[in-house]
């Protein structure tokens, strides 16, 4: 059996990268051995140089020490992915509602990072109404995504995806996250479209009333290498 080639590209080397700094800092965080802490800060050099091989502005010596500077001891130096919440909002015309990021100009539907002190369905609402103005209730879970893995991000995070029915409220963009808001049937969606390939079939798959069972990426064999690149 022969070895496949792999098509090594920037998202690769970054999510390598972060995931080398997941194990290094998460290591520092419950070794107590002085010789321990020395081999993972140099896995953390090691994850660092990749990095800024995969992002050019990025600089070395400056993503080592502030991954240093976040670890923590024992529970709290476990390093895990940051938590979105995302909303997919349908109205009565089976339309979908969409921002956009006035950081990028991409537009997706509305999205935030997860609060301490509510729910995930309480954090959809929420982010609904401050970006748009727009008053809806959940009604389903319909996907789990890793953003750093399909280029929604450049950190490690899972966004939990809310299907949501409209109930109120009127068109209103948040000031400093959106430059324009609206409802859009799936034959006008806007462009540029952040990862439509991944969810607009589920999205409107809700929104039409069939209720599919929580979409998520399917893991990878083995999961840190990818998908085999084929001519």
């Amino acid at each position: 059996m022969t070895d496949k080639p792999f098509a090594i590209g920037a998202s690769d080397l970054l999510r390598w990268a972060e995931t080398l700094s997941g194990i290094a800092r998460t290591g520092l965080g419950f070794t107590q051995s002085l010789y321990e802490r020395e081999r993972f800060e140099e896995v953390l050099h090691v994850a660092a140089d990749i990095r800024a091989a995969a992002i050019e502005e990025a600089e070395s010596d400056v993503l080592f020490e502030e991954w240093l500077s976040t670890v923590g001891e024992g529970v709290a130096g476990y390093i895990t992915p940051k938590t979105a919440v995302a909303a997919v909002v349908g109205n009565d015309q089976g339309e979908i509602l969409l921002t956009q990021r006035a950081d990028s100009g991409w537009w997706l539907y509305p999205v935030g990072w997860a609060d301490v002190g509510y729910s995930p369905s309480e954090i959809a609402v929420k982010e609904v109404f401050e970006e748009t103005g727009i008053e809806c209730e959940p009604v389903s879970l319909i996907a789990v995504l890793d953003g750093l893995r399909l280029g929604f991000a450049r950190t490690p995070l899972y966004s939990l995806v809310f299907h949501c029915k409209m109930i109120g409220g009127e068109l209103r963009g948040h000031p400093l996250e959106t430059s324009a808001v609206g409802f859009f049937s799936r034959d006008n969606l806007p462009e540029p479209l952040a990862g439509a390939e991944r969810w607009v079939d589920v999205a409107f798959a809700a929104i039409d009333g069939h209720e599919p069972p929580a979409s998520f990426d399917p893991p990878r064999t083995p999961p840190w290498r990818g998908t085999p690149f084929t001519a």
